[in-house]
């Protein structure tokens, strides 16, 4: 095995953050805030990003990996809001983690949130109107039509599915995707140190 090829492996300390950093996402998966009709709010991803800007995309993907494996353990949609949280999440994380590497500064991570939260809100358009829609008004026995009413009801401009996911679905993902990077932007440079591993932060210190 060659000296790159050991370097591309992640350490026993990085693999322990993931743990602990994944345990902490699956937490906050399982606390949730009602936003609007059936789209709740959580900061599950804020553990996820946090670890993708201290370490890499491939950490971020196994701590976002690791939340919805641990997240199918008390599923009430049989895996379906898993995989769609896991593909929102990769949708934000990726292009976030992709450019905070190239530009390690607050304008990079700004500009990397702000470039994830754009991708991920398509995603999630996407993802609803394909997965998540047809699959609770399967699971509930509920009509497009009857979901397409409940948006209705609340934005009287939607008369249809796409309506709904553009109207609806997408201003939600904006907001939350605001929310966690909004946090995640005051706190990581305090939790930098212990992120990174204290023998690192006391030699960037010097």
């Amino acid at each position: 095995m060659t000296n790159r090829t050991r370097k591309s492996l992640l350490t026993t300390r990085e693999l322990s953050t993931v743990a602990i950093l994944a345990a902490i996402a699956a937490v906050l998966f399982m606390i949730e805030i009602p936003v609007v009709l059936f789209y709740k709010l959580d900061l599950s991803s804020l553990p996820v990003l946090l670890g993708a800007f201290a370490m890499g995309p491939v950490p971020g993907t196994l701590i976002l990996l690791v939340k919805a494996l641990l997240g199918l353990l008390h599923t009430t949609s049989q895996g379906v809001g898993e995989l769609a949280d896991f593909i929102m999440g990769f949708a934000m994380m990726l292009p976030a983690a992709l450019i905070y590497r190239r530009m390690k500064s607050r304008r990079g991570a700004i500009v990397g949130m702000v470039i994830g939260t754009i991708a991920a809100t398509i995603v999630a358009v996407l993802t609803n109107m394909y997965i998540m829609i047809p699959f609770y008004g399967t699971a509930y026995g509920m009509p497009i039509e009857a979901i397409v009413g409940m948006g209705q009801a609340i934005v009287p401009a939607v008369d249809s599915a796409w309506k709904f996911v553009l109207l609806i679905t997408a201003p939600f993902n904006i907001l939350k995707w605001v929310v966690i990077s909004v946090i995640t932007g005051l706190i990581y440079k305090p939790l930098s140190p212990i992120l990174h591993g204290r023998k690192k932060a006391r030699t960037e210190a010097k």
